[in-house]
């Protein structure tokens, strides 16, 4: 994959992440499950590793949850509750293990004691113990501030009010979750009662705790584990599997299912047995946890992003089964781009049934040789979201169907609006080129009201598609001039709904002008390029007016980038639109930060190269251009300073050969140190 359609992927995964994010986080309706979240997350990581100048700051990759909910107090946690990394099988669980090794300076053979621990399938959650009594609860929201739901907690029998013995002041973190019998009877009695039933233990166990009423929360069999504290000083304890003693010791329930692991074999083993035993477990789990024993050894460790470099969340392998494809639909995205889904019989494949798989595009199809009433093998859980694995041809009927072709399918047509198809030029993909097209229109506006674009709080995909299919929304500044009565009739959105609504939709306007830009849907502008934009050009106007020349200097814009901009703007139905937006009341603005003069970044262009391990390639940038220094992306005689990481390549040599300064990550800050 090259650069261009890397950013178009990422870019898309970062908006589906953060929708799939909202509605677990914030809304506990989620449409998939944790183990496809996984591997969407994961896609991106591979991405952004491959291509790491194209990794932000605000990238799903780089954040633990999401922003608390508005309907609930926040609590700032006394530390942050940070994220896992994933191992996907035994052979990263090994490469962790290496990395834990080469980080800690021991030798290859050297083996490390860890404690293994099930990773259950609920909702994380702080306790803030005081005097020993309970005061708070929090849920972990981004990680450094959650949800207050104290009240709701106060209700689970699994949860002590009072500690035997404690510190002072302890935060104890834990999961909340409920056992896979007492789900079960709970979605019988919902369904007997007429009421909604959930779709796992997990959606269960999160929707049961983020209430209002804790009345509600009392009538459902939710219990706890606990695993980790804020500090683990507080307990006088050097070793994590004592802290867990310790836990259980004060009153707090701890799993009993867990393991002193003597080295990685032993891990791995565990990890293994885990695996085989989860179907006879009382609750759920997804995989295991692994935690590096020594507590002195993890905090030398130390953390990496959103992650512990001493622990790894080790997800248990996708599980296959075989099914039949019954039809090859075709989908309509935002830009028009049309992805064809196989229609499958269904089957359970991981405990969850499957019915449909993306099929990417007409390359992965023919790739596949994929036909319609082919028996296929299909997966779900650690790898990717629901796919097609192989055909089995050696099961299909010879005279079956041909070869499937999406241009033959639809004849040169879109699904949705009959409008021409084709490609453009380098692409894989086919699009329909009709502006008016709704399927389009439903999937613009759902990126213009995204989180990372303008942020329309509680406007979801089945609100879009009902606005647009009574044509109430044609572009999106037609969103603002519906009234409350508009939003009120909608179905299943009563009164509240449609005021929350409008205030969101009021408190959208005032998104700044990267968010603007962004939201905008510009071809190839993500999130870091409508960045780039708002700083090089410090205002809407500016953007609009500038020459593909002057958008081609921006950093990371380049001539094709600058020319998609340029024909975005010059577009009259386009700037038509945008106009209507400034109309209905967005002001974008735009503050950049100056740095110092006498900042020792100051007009020099600086390189990065190779793995960073104190900062992410993105905070490093930030940290330049903070510093008045331009991050570029290639080496050049022009080049002021290399700043080279571990596994540093290409660039690295370039820079040793024009004779251009080159300095490690620890220079790098220690020189940002002196002015700051």
């Amino acid at each position: 994959m090259d650069r261009k359609n890397a950013q178009a992927r990422i870019d898309q995964l970062r908006a589906e992440l953060g929708r799939h994010n909202r509605l677990y986080y914030e809304f506990d309706r989620p449409e998939i499950t944790d183990a496809e979240y996984d591997a969407l997350l994961r896609e991106l990581e591979g991405l952004e590793s491959r291509f790491p100048d194209l990794r932000t700051p605000d990238s799903p990759t780089q954040r633990v949850g999401a922003k608390p909910a508005e309907k609930f107090a926040k609590i700032s946690h006394l530390a942050p509750m940070l994220s896992l990394q994933n191992a996907m099988n035994e052979d990263e669980i090994r490469a962790w293990d290496a990395r834990v090794k080469r980080q800690a300076g021991l030798v290859a053979d050297a083996a490390i004691e860890y404690v293994g621990e099930l990773k259950l399938d609920g909702l994380s959650i702080e306790l803030v113990y005081r005097h020993g009594l309970l005061e708070t609860a929090a849920t972990r929201g981004d990680g450094l501030v959650g949800e207050d739901v104290t009240a709701n907690v106060r209700t689970i029998r699994a949860v002590p009010r009072r500690l035997k013995d404690s510190p002072p002041e302890l935060s104890a973190r834990g999961e909340i979750f409920m056992n896979k019998v007492d789900f079960q009877r709970m979605n019988e009695r919902q369904e007997e009662e007429g009421q909604r039933t959930f779709a796992n233990p997990r959606n269960a166990a999160a929707g049961s705790l983020r209430q209002l009423d804790p009345a509600i929360t009392a009538a459902r069999p939710l219990t706890a584990f606990f695993y980790a504290v804020d500090d683990a000083a507080k307990l006088a304890t050097e070793r994590q599997d004592d802290l867990l003693a310790k836990l259980a010791a004060l009153g707090l329930p701890v799993n009993a299912d867990r393991r002193v692991c003597r080295g990685v074999d032993e891990a791995a083993a565990f990890y293994r047995e885990m695996h085989e035993r989860r179907r006879a477990l009382p609750y759920e789990i997804d995989g295991v946890v692994l935690k590096v024993n020594d507590l002195a050894l993890q905090q030398r460790l130390g953390w990496v992003s959103r992650s512990p470099r001493w622990a790894i969340a080790a997800k248990f392998p996708a599980e296959q089964a075989e099914t039949a494809v019954l039809d090859i639909e075709i989908q309509v995205g935002r830009t028009g781009a049309l992805t064809p889904v196989a229609k499958l019989a269904p089957v359970k494949v991981g405990g969850v049934t499957v019915s449909s798989a993306s099929l990417h595009n007409q390359d992965e199809i023919d790739r596949l040789d994929l036909r319609i009433g082919d028996r296929v093998i299909v997966q779900r859980a650690g790898d990717v979201i629901p796919e097609v694995v192989r055909a089995l041809v050696e099961k299909r009927d010879p005279i079956g169907h041909a070869r499937f072709s999406i241009r033959q399918k639809l004849h040169g047509r879109c699904p949705m609006c009959r409008g021409e198809i084709g490609q453009l030029a380098d692409e894989v993909a086919l699009r329909c080129f009709n502006p008016l097209c709704p399927a389009k229109l439903v999937e613009r506006i759902k990126h213009f009201a995204s989180k990372n674009a303008v942020d329309v709080d509680g406007l979801g995909d089945k609100l879009v598609r009902q606005v647009v299919e009574k044509g109430l929304v044609k572009e999106p500044a037609d969103l603002y001039r519906l009234t409350f009565t508009d939003w009120a009739n909608l179905e299943r959105l009563g009164d509240k709904s449609a005021q929350n609504l409008l205030e969101a939709l009021a408190a959208s306007k005032e998104a700044r002008l990267d968010r603007f830009l962004y939201a905008l849907g510009i071809r190839h502008v993500g999130e870091v390029t409508a960045r780039a934009l708002a700083d090089a050009f410090g205002s809407l106007d500016a953007v609009r007016a500038a020459t593909v020349e002057e958008l081609a200097a921006v950093p990371d814009v380049g001539p094709i980038v600058a020319q998609s901009i340029r024909d975005f703007f010059a577009d009259a139905a386009n700037a038509a639109q945008i106009d209507a937006l400034l109309a209905a009341g967005f002001r974008p603005t735009w503050e950049k930060r100056v740095a110092p003069a006498d900042s020792p970044l100051a007009g020099k262009t600086v390189v990065l190269t190779g793995t960073l391990t104190r900062l992410t390639r993105d905070e490093a940038k930030a940290r330049i251009l903070a510093a008045g220094g331009k991050a570029a992306g290639s080496v050049s005689a022009k080049t002021d300073l290399v700043v080279a990481g571990e596994a540093a390549g290409s660039k690295l040599a370039k820079a040793e050969q024009l004779g251009v300064k080159i300095i490690g990550e620890d220079e790098f800050l220690a020189l940002l140190q002196e002015k700051s």
